[in-house]
């Protein structure tokens, strides 16, 4: 089966990612932890390269763009709310997340919010001041008000997709840093990609984000007609596959730069701290997991064995 994004897509994603590149990589996000401008910067390369322009919602070509856009955002740690501001509404940005604990990524950023939870509830936020946490330096814990309302739902899975591929993104670059890494590093006199366990953990977290990547493309390719219970159990699914694939990789990175995964003279120690926030929130591995467990006897769940099943 061939699973190639159309040529155009991938066109697309390669002017996205020269330019996004041009900011410094995660170096440039690692700056912008004290120096605002830098987010001012990642604003106007998206601008360039018309992020703010797709219609993600309605166009599956424009979807489409918005993943790959959002993947290059991943693998360089731009320091911005790319999908929230991509699936804005009236002009505020939209962010998933946890009543229980609510936090906004970037949310200290000038402009207006709107906040849903995964069942589309709709609140209004109050973002407090950053603070400065190690893990998601930009995260913002944010005051909600009582049920406003609510949002599609097509909103809440479009934007679990999107996150999905923004991790997918800081994976693929992690594991390209890791990969090149045991390939120079000399250890008793040969490289560290010729031990077999070193060979093992890589083909592992390779095998691990080839199979995201997969399940990114079909997911965002799903047709529009799909039941709407199985569209969210799809985007479910991706944003848990995401997260489990996320947790394994950067072990496996930190596992094998040793004590340099930890400094963020390391891109992986920068892509690892601020990927956590879409790696935990609106909820972790496990909360999403339970969220999937009603979906199996009704249906909604679909995989390979849905179906009637010959003997």
């Amino acid at each position: 089966m061939k699973t190639a994004l159309p040529q155009d897509i991938s066109d697309f994603a390669a002017v996205a990612t020269k330019r996004l590149n041009r900011l410094g990589g995660p170096q440039a996000a690692l700056r912008a932890e004290t120096d605002d401008s830098i987010r001012d910067a990642a604003r106007a390369a998206l601008s360039e390269v018309g992020a703010f322009e797709l219609d993600a919602r309605s166009s599956s070509d424009d979807a489409l763009a918005a993943a790959v856009l959002c993947q290059a955002a991943g693998a360089t740690a731009l320091p911005y709310p790319l999908v929230e501001e991509i699936l804005a509404i009236d002009g505020a940005r939209l962010a998933l997340v946890n009543p229980e604990a609510p936090r906004i990524d970037h949310g200290d950023l000038p402009g207006d919010w709107i906040a849903a939870d995964l069942d589309g509830t709709r609140y209004r936020p109050q973002p407090a001041s950053r603070t400065n946490a190690k893990l998601g330096p930009f995260l913002v814990p944010a005051a909600l008000s009582a049920p406003d309302g609510t949002i599609p739902i097509d909103d809440v899975n479009l934007h679990l997709v999107l996150g999905s591929w923004r991790i997918l993104g800081a994976m693929q670059q992690s594991l390209h840093i890791v990969t090149e890494h045991v390939r120079a590093r000399i250890q008793f006199g040969k490289p560290l990609a010729d031990f077999q366990a070193v060979r093992f953990s890589v083909a592992d977290a390779s095998v691990a984000v080839r199979g995201l990547h997969e399940l990114a493309k079909y997911t965002i390719s799903r047709p529009k007609d799909t039941p709407a219970q199985i569209r969210s159990a799809d985007a479910l699914v991706l944003r848990f596959k995401a997260a489990d694939t996320a947790r394994q990789v950067l072990r496996a990175s930190h596992q094998l730069l040793g004590a340099l995964g930890f400094c963020d003279e390391s891109d992986v120690s920068v892509l690892d701290r601020h990927t956590q926030p879409l790696i935990r929130l609106p909820l972790g591995a496990e909360g999403l997991a339970l969220r999937l467990i009603p979906g199996v006897p009704d249906g909604s769940l679909q995989t390979l064995f849905s179906g009637p099943v010959s003997a």
